[in-house]
């Protein structure tokens, strides 16, 4: 079965969050731990165009179709909803956070 492919866009928040991560990687580990860390989450992100049926539903946001999913990167969870005409990434969330934190990213707009 053949995938389609689809556009990422990526909202404001998880712009916001992906800076967020860089700078808690500058302070807590090093330039270049933080800088790799992001640089591969990127690559990920580029890669749900393609593999966005890959990961599992999210089970904090439950729905008939599955649209929303989540990526595991190390200790983050990146949320996303599948579109008919695109991808959209709507925040990065640590693992440790609530599940109201994660059910919040329903109601993003991109």
């Amino acid at each position: 079965m053949e995938v389609e492919i689809r556009p990422v866009v990526i909202s404001d928040l998880a712009i916001e969050s992906l800076e967020n991560i860089y700078i808690y990687g500058l302070e807590t580990f090093s330039y270049s731990s933080a800088t790799v860390f992001v640089e591969e989450l990127y690559v990920r992100l580029n890669q749900l165009s393609s593999e966005y049926l890959h990961h599992p539903v999210c089970r904090f946001i439950p729905t008939k179709t599955g649209m929303y999913r989540n990526l595991q990167h190390g200790r983050y969870l990146v949320i996303y909803r599948i579109k008919p005409e695109r991808i959209e990434v709507l925040n990065i969330i640590h693992s440790s956070r609530s599940p109201s934190k994660i059910k919040a990213a329903r109601k993003i707009k991109v």
